[in-house]
């Protein structure tokens, strides 16, 4: 239980609806143990009349209350049970509306680290079936937990005050019933993770296979990804059906022992009736009425220990990532203005997941209303040094310095709402494409995105649309060709009116013709402004006021596009290289 102690802050939270559905539950028990009670009194009054002890009119009298006393006890029992789940079952809502949100917001502290060492499936899976899970317990466990212990209370009270000895025999088996609760539950326990974490499997696995559909099928893979589906579903039934097998043995064992108890209190009932020690038939009758009205209850248990050890599993999943300490972490408070000097000093940084030196010693500095080209081979660390300055990883070793302060000592969420970034796998959100360009400006007006649109040479293409600017997109922007997706990424940095621009190699799908008119464009836009753009074109580079090229992580060549042209090396070579293929097309 000790996972579950997580969600202690969420029953304080709610403790008055709690406190208020515990008294209902107990005032409800009440009520709906008049029943039994009132069952003797009919029975014990028929005995009556039957011995001629009381006349005709009073046997009718005292059987008409005795039944209108069970119909408005049962009615107001259920009304108040009415009441006990909609205050019980309503927190468990609120508390899973609350946890999803705890872990959503985690989510967005945790780095990118977190993000590549686990997939996308398993993030959801903890999010919807392990919460799911959790809400049970929070729930539907906790209610049927406080009804039990309530009717156990009441009805023994009751028993125990009418017939002692009796009561001590119909809970008999209840101790036999503790110990088999007890050994099932820790089977449950760990077969219930082991449900889980398969469940992840299959939702990673799906997430994967649809997102990557079109690769699926233009290698004709299809029959191979179902067979492979196929296996992991198998696994994962098994481990369910392996899970039911143990959940299966609580019903039954719950009705055996309901049923010796029933047993027990028609023979021991019986023999004391005889014995003449207790006075009426009636209160055998009434004390089955108890029995079979603690058969729910008594089979709950079980049920509820299902659910609280399945609940645990769920919670210590989700709280591995709850304790998880952000790498990235905003130290910050006050508000910091951010402008567009920034300065690398000697920085080195390597990658925690796959061991590679990114960057090592690089140094380079870039004034406010500057425009800095970066090129290089591929894994020469040209996007790493654009995701260092919006700080989505921490250096190793050197500064970087934003304003002439370290980038550390900047409050986080100024800095990134500073960066208008475009990276260079563009991401759309399965919206509309004005609500695509509004995400870098949400209150942004109509002639705002069409303005940011035309900017990024991307307002004729979206105006082809049938639905024009609100066309809702595929996942991840599938509707739209790679160039036009990167055309609207630009148009979301851009709207955003940011000090510093990321351009990450965003113009690769698009023809020289549009990125011509793009860097133009962006030239104008950029003024006042620091802009950075990587790239492996130099026609995206050659009006930058500093170009710098990157190799295995060290910068090897610095200058004007005008110095480097006339200088032996990377860029002249590339620079030649592109100005003969753009010749011969």
């Amino acid at each position: 239980m000790k996972e579950l102690k997580h969600l202690n802050k969420y029953f304080l939270k709610y403790k008055t609806y709690l406190i208020i559905g515990s008294i209902t539950t107990v005032v409800a028990r009440i009520f709906l143990l008049f029943t039994p009670r009132y069952v003797k009194k009919i029975i014990a009054t028929v005995e009556q009349y039957r011995d001629n002890t009381i006349t005709q009119t009073v046997f009718k009298a005292q059987l008409t209350e005795a039944i209108l006393y069970i119909i408005g006890a049962a009615i107001i029992g259920g009304i108040l049970t009415f009441f006990m789940r909609q205050t019980i079952i309503n927190v468990s809502r609120y508390i899973e509306f609350d946890l999803k949100n705890e872990i959503y917001e985690q989510y967005q502290k945790l780095s990118l680290n977190f993000y590549k060492q686990n997939r996308t499936g398993d993030l959801m899976n903890r999010i919807t079936e392990d919460v799911g899970r959790v809400r049970m317990y929070a729930g539907p466990a906790l209610m049927y937990s406080i009804n039990t212990i309530a009717l156990f209370v009441v009805a023994l009270i009751y028993m125990f005050k009418e017939a002692p000895k009796l009561t001590l025999y119909t809970i008999l088996p209840l101790p036999i019933l503790s110990v088999i609760i007890y050994k099932l539950s820790k089977e449950i326990h760990k077969r219930s993770t082991i449900v889980q974490e398969y469940l992840s499997k299959l939702s990673t696995f799906t997430q994967e296979s649809f997102s990557g559909i079109s690769v699926i099928k233009a290698y004709g893979i299809e029959p191979q990804t179902a067979n492979n589906f196929e296996t992991l579903a198998i696994e994962s039934k098994d481990k369910q059906v392996s899970l039911a097998r143990v959940q299966a043995w609580f019903f039954p064992m719950m009705i055996l022992l309901i049923g010796a108890s029933n047993l027990l209190v028609i023979y021991i009932g019986g023999m004391q009736y005889i014995n003449g020690e207790i006075e009426s038939i009636g209160t055998i009758a009434e004390f089955i009425i108890y029995v079979n009205m603690l058969t729910w209850p008594v089979a709950t248990v079980g049920w509820v220990t299902s659910i609280v050890q399945q609940a645990e599993a769920s919670q210590k999943r989700i709280n591995e990532f709850l304790k998880l300490e952000p790498e990235i972490k905003n130290t910050v408070t006050e508000n910091t203005k951010i402008t567009g000097n920034i300065a690398f000093n000697n920085v080195s940084f390597t990658y925690d997941d796959t061991n590679i030196n990114a960057l090592k010693g690089i140094s380079f500095s870039i004034k406010e209303g500057e425009t800095l080209a970066i090129l290089g081979k591929t894994g020469s660390g040209k996007s790493t040094i654009l995701d260092l300055i919006g700080r989505l990883y921490d250096i190793d070793n050197g500064s970087i310095t934003i304003n002439n302060q370290e980038i550390k000592n900047l409050n986080l969420n100024n800095l990134r709402d500073s960066i208008g970034y475009v990276p260079q796998d563009a991401f759309l959100f399965s919206d509309s494409i004005k609500n695509n360009i509004k995400f870098g400006k949400e209150n942004a007006t109509e002639e705002e995105v069409i303005e940011a649109a035309k900017n990024a040479q991307v307002h004729k293409n979206i105006i082809k649309f049938n639905n024009g600017y609100n066309t809702i997109l595929g996942e991840r922007g599938i509707t739209l060709s790679g160039g036009q997706k990167q055309r609207v990424s630009i148009a979301r940095a851009i709207i955003k009116a940011p000090k510093i621009l990321l351009f990450d190699d965003c113009l690769s799908a698009v023809d020289t013709e549009t990125e011509e008119k793009i860097l133009k464009n962006l030239n104008k836009l950029s003024k006042g402004k620091t802009s950075i753009i990587v790239s492996h074109r130099v026609s995206s580079a050659k009006n930058a006021h500093k170009i710098i090229v990157l190799d295995d992580g060290k910068i090897i060549q610095e200058g004007t596009h005008e110095t480097l042209i006339n200088t032996d090396g990377y860029y002249k070579d590339l620079y030649l290289k592109q100005i003969s293929e753009t010749s011969s097309k």
